[in-house]
């Protein structure tokens, strides 16, 4: 079985690091494995962030970003994670992506360089134009309504 190139989108990347290009780890991964450009061991104590340099610049074309999302297993296994997650990166930007990890578990955890540390999705988007109306019983109904918060229930 082999992917469906019609979903792939060319990405033009700059890597000033050591380590690999980000990479999927199986035929259907929607992210892509970012990697830690450290020289040396970096320490997180419980409660710690720290931004993390990744060593990719990216250009992205017009209509898409990509998105720095958390690795579920050092968020199970540590409780570190990406603090602004998803972490956002414009089609316009040309800088380094840094990864803002986050420590929320109970011990330290010591971060190696060229550990997997985020994952990355590039994603289109639609620009959004705006059609004001003057009161909210001008939108259009539906089943939900006003529900917020938990309205849907649990089950």
């Amino acid at each position: 079985m082999s992917a469906d190139s019609s979903h792939q989108v060319v990405v033009r990347v700059a890597n000033i690091g050591q380590d690999p290009l980000p990479a999927y780890a199986t035929l259907q991964s929607a992210g892509l494995d970012m990697r830690a450009r450290l020289d040396s061991p970096v320490v997180l104590e419980p409660g710690d962030r720290r931004l993390v340099p990744s060593g990719l610049h990216i250009e992205l074309p017009d209509g898409f970003e990509a998105q720095v999302r958390p690795r579920s297993g050092l968020a199970y296994k540590h409780g570190v994670t990406v603090l602004n997650s998803p972490g956002t990166i414009d089609a316009d930007y040309r800088g380094e992506i840094g990864v803002l990890l986050v420590n929320h578990g109970q011990a330290a955890f010591t971060l190696n360089p060229g550990e997997r540390i985020a994952q990355l999705v590039v994603a289109q988007y639609a620009r959004v134009e705006w059609a004001p109306v003057q009161q909210p019983a001008e939108l259009a109904l539906t089943h939900r309504g006003e529900g917020g918060f938990g309205h849907t229930g649990t089950q």
